[in-house]
């Protein structure tokens, strides 16, 4: 008995989507890992870890090998000859980028149904309130954090900060 193609292929969208449906639940994932930390980090703090890959810029060039010759009223005898070098070079090298991340022990239940409500209001999350951080709250969270200059997915501390969702440090005296 043959199983018709249509059958295998209905059944290996189902296990693709059952992939891509789950959800990351829980505020563990909100963060970094908290051993995770940058050189000369303070102490008890938690961070976040993003790498910007390298700028290249690849450049053709002309190289002159053999220039023209030309007679003396001007004519060209023989055509100058070039070759072509192709270079890469770095223009921004690869950088590993450290920002501070709310600890587990400054998040309240629910932070993860926080920050979705905190981004809908301001019509940067467009799905329901979950509680799952999924990919369209990490996507809301990097659309939030972009223009602040922090191109990640991972809430940093002073966005839950901008956002009113940790509290803010008094200063000093």
């Amino acid at each position: 008995m043959k199983i018709p193609r249509a059958i295998y292929a209905i059944g290996g969208l189902l296990a693709l989507s059952a992939c891509t449906s789950l959800g990351i639940s829980g505020i563990e994932d909100m963060s970094a890992s908290e051993d995770l930390r940058p050189p000369n980090a303070e102490p008890g703090a938690c961070y976040g870890h993003e790498v910007s890959p390298a700028t290249v810029e690849t450049v053709t060039q002309h190289i002159l090998t053999r220039p023209a010759s030309h007679r003396a009223n001007g004519t060209v005898l023989r055509p100058a000859l070039y070759r072509s070098e192709t270079v890469q070079r770095i223009v921004v090298p690869r950088q590993d980028i450290w920002f501070k991340t709310p600890c587990r022990h400054d998040r309240v239940d629910d932070f993860v149904a926080s920050v979705q409500r905190a981004l809908k209001v301001r019509g940067l999350y467009h799905g329901r309130i979950s509680g799952v951080y999924d990919t369209r709250t990490r996507r809301a969270i990097r659309r939030f954090q972009q223009p602040l200059g922090l191109d990640s997915a991972t809430l940093s501390l002073d966005s839950a900060r901008k956002l009113g969702l940790v509290a803010v440090e008094r200063a000093s005296k």
